[in-house]
């Protein structure tokens, strides 16, 4: 953290802003803790809107839900119980987040950092909700506890990279974004045929040829 200026400039605020949304999408917990110790460790300076992620209290309410939701995410099928119960709650926790990383442009800036969040953890969620519950269409766990590990892994440096660097940080998301539109058509098309195959036990069967009359 030693590359952070301890204040964020423009280019910092809006891949923090992005940052938040799109984090919110995968790790809502871990993106309002790791944003919250961030300023309560002073490595920088939080935009008035996110100062109270870093309040002791608040750190740890993240911190537990953080605790909770690595564990969650680590058994088949919880996990995917857990995403379908969180699309209520990250999306706009997404907007709302960017919302306040920027809301001190004025609220017109306030208005479009929401509509950009939520956009993007609405993306970011679905994608993985995809990815998930087609990686419990395996038998095995550990599949499963590879993506999330991997998931975690990939909050983290996502993060640290829209404080540190916001440009390669841009165009980080930029190709994150393209994957994960790619993967939702994959992947839903990938789902909708095993459901078709668990419902139609018949279906995909190619019918025997008939013998042609001599």
């Amino acid at each position: 953290m030693d590359v952070l200026a301890r204040l964020l400039d423009a280019p910092q605020l809006l891949a923090l802003a992005a940052a938040l949304g799109w984090a919110s999408g995968i790790r809502l917990y871990a993106a309002l803790f790791i944003a919250g110790a961030s300023g309560f460790l002073g490595w920088v300076d939080l935009p008035a809107g996110l100062q109270v992620l870093q309040h002791p209290a608040a750190l740890w309410a993240s911190g537990l839900m953080v605790a909770v939701e690595f564990l969650a995410d680590k058994v088949p099928l919880v996990d995917s119980l857990w995403d379908t119960a969180h699309t209520v709650i990250r999306i706009p926790a997404g907007a709302a987040l960017a919302a306040a990383a920027l809301g001190a442009e004025g609220p017109a800036v306030a208005w479009v950092a929401a509509l950009l969040g939520g956009s993007l953890a609405a993306t970011a969620h679905t994608a993985k909700l995809a990815t998930r519950a087609a990686v419990n269409t395996s038998p095995e766990p550990f599949s499963n506890m590879g993506v999330s590990l991997a998931e975690d892994g990939f909050v983290v440096f996502m993060l640290w990279l829209a404080f540190a660097y916001p440009l390669w940080f841009a165009v980080a998301l930029a190709l994150t974004l393209v994957v994960a539109v790619v993967l939702i058509v994959v992947l839903f098309r990938f789902l909708r045929a095993v459901v078709r195959r668990l419902t139609d036990p018949t279906a995909g069967a190619r019918p025997r040829p008939r013998k042609q009359d001599v």
